[in-house]
């Protein structure tokens, strides 16, 4: 367990921890409750006011260590996708975001979070509304195009007992380097990592053990990833983790985006569960 100190209020609902090294704005508020971490303006955790569980999976033993990658939540991997340039999927997941302007309403929070270069000029923006959905919304400003991926953890009862619908039939599976037929209403037994390429709104993730379904709406994305290491040992993860996480990723890597450009996604459960 990382060691938490509360630094500061900002708002009687907004407050800065520090989470061993790593600075982390807390949300406590009517719609529900929220972390994000500075270092990647990486959303942690996401519980509706209605939920009795987190939507987002993050790792018990995550060191929260300065420079070093959070496992869980919502990594923005930017400006690449991947482990073509170092570090793997980017720099921004590394680097310390600046709350840049929040709105709190009684129905609605509102957070921007803001990367800016050494000269100070801003690089990206991540937008994070928080109501019955959760919003997030990534604009890149750079002057060159730039791959993104929403590296979204969503938590699962029983990764036995999870179905991901709405999927494409086709798939680039990274662990063979091939083009593969899939069905779409996908089942996981074994590592997965593959992408599908498409013009993407929405999927479901039907989680029986916990009796909820998860949906996703994608905006302007050209890619999802779908990925699960099950036994493959990973970084800040614990060898049983693989049971109770599944990532679904909304991203732009084939069409990487130009500036002003934004991708994003919508979060939201549902427990009126019928499948």
């Amino acid at each position: 367990m990382p060691i938490i100190n509360k630094i500061t209020h900002l708002t009687p609902e907004l407050s800065l921890y520090h989470y061993n090294e790593i600075p982390v704005i807390c949300l406590d508020h009517q719609v529900g409750k929220a972390k994000i971490s500075l270092q990647g303006a990486q959303l942690l955790s996401w519980k509706p006011y209605d939920e009795q569980q987190d939507l987002l999976w993050l790792s018990e033993i995550e060191p929260f260590e300065l420079g070093t990658a959070i496992r869980g939540g919502v990594p923005i991997c930017y400006p690449w996708f991947g482990t073509k340039q170092s570090p793997a999927h980017g720099t921004a997941r590394l680097r310390l975001w600046q709350l840049s302007d929040y709105d709190i309403q009684p129905d609605k929070v509102r957070l921007v979070f803001a990367l800016f270069d050494q000269n100070h000029i801003i690089e990206a923006k991540m937008e994070m509304v928080f109501e019955q959905k959760c919003r997030l919304r990534f604009t890149h400003y750079g002057q060159q195009p730039a791959e993104v991926a929403l590296h979204s953890y969503f938590h699962i009862g029983d990764i036995h007992q999870a179905e991901v619908l709405d999927l494409p039939t086709s798939c680039f599976n990274s662990l063979t380097q091939q083009m593969e037929d899939v069905p779409s209403r996908r089942t996981i037994n074994e590592n997965v990592d593959c992408i599908y390429t498409g013009n993407f709104h929405q999927n479901l993730i039907s989680d029986h053990q916990s009796k909820r379904d998860i949906t996703l709406e994608h905006h302007n994305a050209s890619e999802l990833v779908l990925w699960n290491p099950w036994h493959k040992a990973t970084s800040a993860m614990q060898e049983t983790d693989y049971q109770n996480m599944l990532c679904l990723e909304t991203a732009r890597i084939s069409k990487p985006l130009n500036f002003g450009e934004t991708v994003g996604v919508d979060i939201f459960a549902d427990n009126d569960f019928s499948r």
